[in-house]
């Protein structure tokens, strides 16, 4: 498989919408970095956005939430200038609900109004457009950060989450709740929970009773709560992380039905399931042959979701709530024959005074003691899993073997785990990728002389760390990656601005700290060729964290390369940029080894 057909297969959707039109989907094309709004009805899909518009919100530089459905059809965010549009259902084109520089996302549809988490500089707050006449109304603002507004089905009750720094969402945060009586204005909001202790929730929805409810990892991991007089109360549930970290809006893992069940996925030893509780207490399973769901939606006949396998990419499903028979809406094609696709064998072994998570790719040709690729996701607070991953078979095709780490401070395995990064950025991590090969050598897997390993943004800082402070690898590849980490504070976005005190410290009455773990600092002890790869426009980690830590390793006389993307943000999306990093990270591998 080549870099192009690898990135090719990188076709991915978000954001599913079902009502009685049909169902709706976000469609992201890796050919030209455009995502477009799909609507399924009847058996036959077809896209629903005109050329010249790319459905995606840049709100908190990761945006989601970009599109809801309305009564008169559809609002969106345009990519381009980041307003809202509303369009019908008719093919007609689309027109400006919003005109000006500030940003939306997490977009909501509730009685006449177009709810919306509103960017303006480094304000934000929830506010509200009727399509009626375009008015905006202020719901809630004075907090650092808003997501997920929600309104109750009888009009009387506005929910949402809000953080204040330096926590993320996946630390602390509060569920609020606004209420009102008919015709009047809301009153002022209360919090319902997360205010006494650090509590991280997420995606409030509401029951066709309008009774509250929310995931909270009070209890360890995030699970379904409803609101009783004290509070909130646990629903019965698995022991599971049931939703991912909240880096992205809109997410829909779970969803509350009418007679007091819910239908969720959750995660259990790194792989997802899928399924519904009723509100007797009996749970139906409808996980099948996936092992990751996502944007979750549901109707009457059908469940919804982005799905996917360890033999296929991700897809959009249709499920039978009668006969749980599955139907592939989109997607779902694997490049690659079954018996050619080297599948994720589960990972859990030992390191420093813990244990972490993953999975193990072995190479396709068979061949024993192959070299190892360590993958090593960004976030950090983020995960990855066990599907077909077409950049992960370009190496097993090529006689590497792969292992994609759950490091500790991944998400997924709950809050205790989430939370073993505190202070530990650039230790634990690096920790983990080191111990893998030991441990993948000692299994007689890999040879553990030619490992090396790659990671994009905040992975790309544990790869510079573990080049820098370790011995252990050939080589790595640094994609948008942390050099600076000091620096970082002070360039990057309001998002992560206070990110870094909690995952190392405070710069000024830490600064040991930060030295001891700085990559750019310790450039001098790199003695292996190191590939860089990087946005121009990147926001989050600016290009001349790379330029630095490149200008480093070459007054060290180190083989380096490195690629400038003009085009790309942070996450690169052109499908010809991704085909040539790909490309040329290969190409730089092999002329290591030889």
């Amino acid at each position: 498989m080549s870099a192009t057909a690898a990135v090719a297969a990188g076709t991915d959707f978000a954001e599913l919408c079902a009502d009685a039109r049909g169902l709706f989907w976000n469609q992201y094309n890796p050919g030209d970095g455009a995502s477009r709004i799909w609507h399924w009805q009847g058996g036959a899909a077809r896209c629903l956005t005109p050329e010249g518009f790319s459905v995606r919100s840049r709100v908190y530089e990761y945006g989601g939430g970009a599109f809801c459905l309305s009564d008169q059809g559809l609002v969106f965010v345009n990519e381009a200038d980041q307003q809202l549009y509303r369009q019908a259902l008719d093919g007609s084109a689309p027109a400006p609900l919003t005109l000006g520089t500030r940003r939306y996302g997490d977009l909501h549809w509730a009685t006449g109004q177009v709810l919306a988490l509103e960017e303006d500089g480094n304000q934000h707050r929830l506010v509200s457009f009727s399509l009626q006449d375009g008015t905006r109304q202020v719901l809630a603002q004075g907090a650092d950060f808003y997501a997920a507004p929600t309104l109750s089905p009888d009009g009387l009750r506005l929910a949402w989450i809000e953080w204040s720094r330096p926590h993320q969402p996946w630390t602390a945060t509060r569920l609020m709740l606004a209420e009102r009586q008919q015709g009047q204005p809301w009153a002022a909001p209360r919090c319902v929970a997360g205010d006494a202790a650090e509590e991280s929730l997420q995606q409030p929805r509401f029951d066709a009773a309008s009774r509250l409810h929310c995931l909270s990892d009070r209890a360890g991991f995030w699970q379904p709560w409803v609101e009783c007089v004290s509070g909130l109360r646990p629903l019965p549930a698995a022991a599971a992380d049931h939703g991912p970290a909240p880096w992205q809006l809109g997410a829909s893992t779970w969803q509350p039905l009418a007679d007091g069940g819910y239908l969720a996925s959750w995660c259990e030893a790194g792989f997802g399931r899928l399924g519904i509780r009723n509100g007797a207490g009996e749970w139906r399973d409808f996980t099948g042959a996936y092992s990751r769901f996502r944007s979750l939606a549901l109707d009457e006949e059908r469940l919804y979701a982005v799905a996917a396998s360890p033999l296929a990419p991700a897809a959009v499903i249709a499920i039978d709530r009668q006969s749980g028979s599955v139907h592939i809406l989109a997607g779902g094609s694997a490049p690659l024959p079954a018996e050619r696709i080297s599948q994720p064998q589960p990972l859990r072994y030992p390191s420093g005074n813990g244990e972490a998570h993953g999975f193990f790719y072995p190479p396709s040709d068979g061949a024993t003691k192959p070299p190892l690729l360590v993958f090593v996701h960004g976030g950090p607070t983020s995960a990855c899993y066990p599907v077909f991953d077409p950049r992960i078979q370009f190496w097993t095709q090529r006689g590497f073997a792969v292992a994609d780490l759950n490091y500790r401070g991944s998400s997924g395995y709950g809050r205790a785990y989430r939370q073993a990064l505190h202070l530990s950025w650039g230790e634990v991590d690096v920790e983990d990728a080191c111990a893998v090969v030991s441990h993948l050598a000692g299994e007689g897997l890999i040879d553990g002389e030619r490992a090396f390993i790659r990671g994009a943004s905040a992975g790309g800082y544990t790869t510079l760390c573990a080049l820098a402070l370790t011995e252990v690898f050939r080589g790595g590849a640094s994609l948008y990656g942390v050099s600076d980490p000091q620096a970082l504070t002070r360039t990057t976005h309001k998002f992560e601005s206070d990110y870094l005190d909690w995952l190392i410290g405070d710069p000024e009455q830490d600064a040991q700290r930060y030295a001891a773990r700085t990559p750019l600092l310790h450039a001098g002890n790199i003695s292996v060729p190191v590939i860089f790869f990087q946005g121009e426009l990147d926001a989050v980690v600016v290009p001349q964290q790379t330029r630095d830590m490149l200008a480093a390793l070459q007054a060290n006389g180190i083989r380096t390369q490195a690629h400038y993307y003009p085009d790309e943000r942070h996450g690169f999306r052109k499908a010809h940029n991704q085909a040539h990093a790909l490309e040329q990270e290969w190409l730089f591998y092999c002329e290591v080894l030889l």
